[in-house]
């Protein structure tokens, strides 16, 4: 379910997927939803484009760290491709 910051308190969340189309956002949603887990979406800024570098505004899900790997497998199964951290 769509939880509030608040919700979390001052638990530090795991980014599991930014989503730059509404339509991705929102069928995201629904499939957590569905699933009954807990998920931060909040917009954001991310760089896009190969030759001509711009700034886009995105949906960025966020979940709970003992919930991250739940979201991922759910994300894989509805065709999602899960935030993939670096370094």
């Amino acid at each position: 379910m769509r939880q509030e910051p608040d919700h979390f308190g001052d638990q530090e969340l795991d980014l599991v997927y930014v989503a730059k189309r509404l339509k991705d956002a929102l069928r995201l949603e629904q499939v957590f939803t569905e699933a009954g887990l807990d998920y931060l979406v909040e917009p954001d800024r991310y760089s896009g484009g190969v030759i001509f570098r711009t700034e886009r505004v995105g949906a960025f899900f966020y979940v709970s760290p003992e919930h991250t790997s739940t979201a991922r497998e759910i994300m894989t199964s509805a065709g999602f491709e899960p935030y993939a951290t670096h370094g």
